[in-house]
């Protein structure tokens, strides 16, 4: 990802709609809903759908997601900027993921 996200907002408002926009074959590939809830006082609820083409981001819940990210604000950037490895984070409880694991494997290409 160019440049270090500086909040999870910049991630999912800049950072991820570039990452889909220059993957639009992984977007194809991946063809399902996430939903990522993000607590802390940084966090919120995104959808991103990569079942449209070039995939869609927005704020709030989605209806038809197949995999749920669960994480704290703080937790997120660090894996989303590469200090914090995903699965070890997984391991320790620090991510949580609901739903399709597959899917949740193939989510490292469009977030970092």
């Amino acid at each position: 990802m160019a440049g270090q996200a500086a909040s999870v907002k910049d991630v999912f408002e800049k950072h991820m709609p570039e990452r889909l926009h220059d993957k639009p074959d992984v977007v194809s590939k991946i063809n399902a809903v996430y939903q990522f809830n993000i607590s802390g006082p940084d966090g919120g609820r995104w959808s991103v759908d990569c079942t449209k083409p070039g995939g869609a981001i927005a704020s709030g819940q989605a209806a038809a997601a197949k995999c749920t990210v669960n994480c704290t604000d703080a937790d997120f950037l660090n894996i989303v900027n590469g200090k914090l490895n995903a699965q070890m984070a997984f391991m320790s409880g620090k991510l949580k993921i609901q739903g399709d694991m597959g899917l949740a494997m193939k989510l490292q290409q469009i977030l970092t």
